[in-house]
């Protein structure tokens, strides 16, 4: 039983990795539309970029739903456990394309990211998420 000082600190900790991997995941999505913080079809490795069967552009159009999804599935739905796995397995998959296309730095990144999205979902099992409601946000309070 964990009591309310420490419960408290967990749900903190749950709340900004919540946050965090909701609004990131969603805001770098949309901006795969509107490449404002980047031009982000020149992070395609050229072996992948090969393989697809369309534009880098449009391919980021596609990478760019998929990342709002899952932000809003960690942030609005009840299912945040299985989202921020989604995350840390998309993230993933992003840092081996920045390997294979040589940025390293940023492929580091994107596996820290993904680390701490799995700490996010083992965090879930701990904290009762009450409702997918967006007013209802908050962790339900620690019961025992």
């Amino acid at each position: 039983m964990i009591d309310n000082a420490r419960q408290r600190i967990v749900d903190s900790a749950w709340w900004t990795l919540r946050i965090s991997f909701g609004l990131v995941p969603f805001l770098a999505g949309l901006d795969k539309f509107f490449n404002l913080l980047v031009d982000w079809p020149k992070y395609l490795a050229t072996p992948f970029g090969r393989l697809i069967p369309m534009s880098p552009q449009g391919f980021m159009y596609v990478v760019g739903v998929i990342e709002m999804v899952a932000g809003m599935g960690v942030l609005l739905t009840r299912w945040t456990r299985p989202f921020a796995y989604v995350v840390a397995a998309w993230l993933t998959c992003i840092a081996i394309n920045l390997i294979a296309g040589r940025w390293f730095d940023i492929a580091v990144r994107d596996l820290v990211m993904a680390a701490s999205a799995v700490t996010l979902a083992r965090l879930t099992s701990v904290v009762e998420v009450r409702s997918g409601a967006v007013a209802r946000l908050h962790p339900a309070p620690a019961t025992g």
